[in-house]
């Protein structure tokens, strides 16, 4: 008879699991240390303020953004950190729009030069959405002049982690940027601190991720979250296998490869869309609020109040 495995780290893809490592005061280092390896150097932060992850629009019409992560460094810079852990229609609007709310906070009543600060928004995607590449996860955007081919502005930056194309081993990791890539990859896999991780500030994470370490409440917090993920996980694999399986059969009756390629891509979405829907009805039959089904499937309000 067989003992059924159980993890001894966190998943750092749940709501729970990522804002206990990244989301709070005493894990603050975690958090400065990830941030500093995105920006290989060049960007060192010494001290990060914690700010308030729920914001309102400049009027009552405004929808609600709630952020994983917000906080501010030792310039007054924003940094924006978020957790995609699925594919949505329109992350790259949601980034844009998620961009706006610390562009406006820093306007100031009376004279005004309108001179702003940084802002960076950083995207853990759980899944890809570049395939030209496979080798190509790291993403870094900015607003560009598109004859000169030269950074238009500097401010706002968009920076994205195409998770499941990094598939280094403990063996291959270089650097610091590597290693946290690794970790938020394989963290809930493993069984004991790799090797290849023996930076103290690593020490700190595996203590901090380490299940049999939690209070009671946290734990119960823990298992609740981890059910949603893997409730949500198991809804959008079925989907994603059920439209690809469309998608070549469409494909093979054309005949032709240029069919069969555009088949399986007009079935992939079309599972992706049936599983957004499968989803944000079941988190609405949990009485999900509106502004979390919204924020985890990119529906809008509209479109969730019609689900049925």
């Amino acid at each position: 008879m067989t003992m059924e495995r159980r993890d001894k780290y966190i998943n750092p893809y749940t709501d729970f699991g990522f804002k206990k490592l990244f989301g709070t005061e005493m894990n603050k280092d975690l958090l400065i240390s990830f941030i500093n390896s995105l920006f290989r150097g060049e960007e060192v932060i010494t001290d990060l303020t914690y700010l308030n992850t729920e914001h309102l629009g400049t009027s009552e019409a405004d929808r609600k953004a709630v952020f994983d992560v917000y906080c501010e460094n030792q310039r007054g810079e924003k940094i924006l950190v978020e957790m995609q852990r699925g594919e949505q229609r329109f992350f790259k609007d949601r980034s844009i729009y998620y961009a706006t709310f610390p562009i406006r906070e820093q306007g100031q009543r009376g004279e005004w030069n309108y001179e702003l600060k940084a802002v960076y928004v950083i995207g853990i995607l759980n899944f890809t959405f570049d395939e030209d590449d496979e080798n190509y996860f790291h993403h870094e955007v900015q607003l560009m002049d598109t004859k000169t081919k030269n950074v238009f502005y500097d401010k706002l930056t968009f920076i994205y982690l195409e998770m499941p194309k990094f598939n280094k081993s403990e063996d291959e990791l270089d650097g610091m940027f590597e290693k946290w890539l690794f970790v938020l990859r394989n963290l809930s896999r493993l069984m004991e601190r790799p090797k290849a991780l023996q930076e103290r500030v690593f020490g700190k994470l595996f203590d901090a991720a380490e299940i049999a370490h939690f209070s009671k409440i946290e734990y119960d917090a823990y298992e609740d979250s981890l059910k949603a993920y893997r409730d949500w996980k198991s809804t959008v694999d079925t989907a994603a296998y059920k439209g690809h399986e469309k998608g070549l059969e469409e494909g093979l009756k054309k005949g032709r490869r240029e069919g069969r390629i555009e088949g399986r891509k007009e079935g992939l979405a079309e599972g992706r869309r049936e599983q957004t829907l499968v989803f944000a009805r079941q988190m609405k039959a949990n009485k999900e609020p509106l502004d979390k089904i919204a924020q985890y499937t990119g529906l809008t309000a509209e479109e969730i109040e019609k689900l049925l």
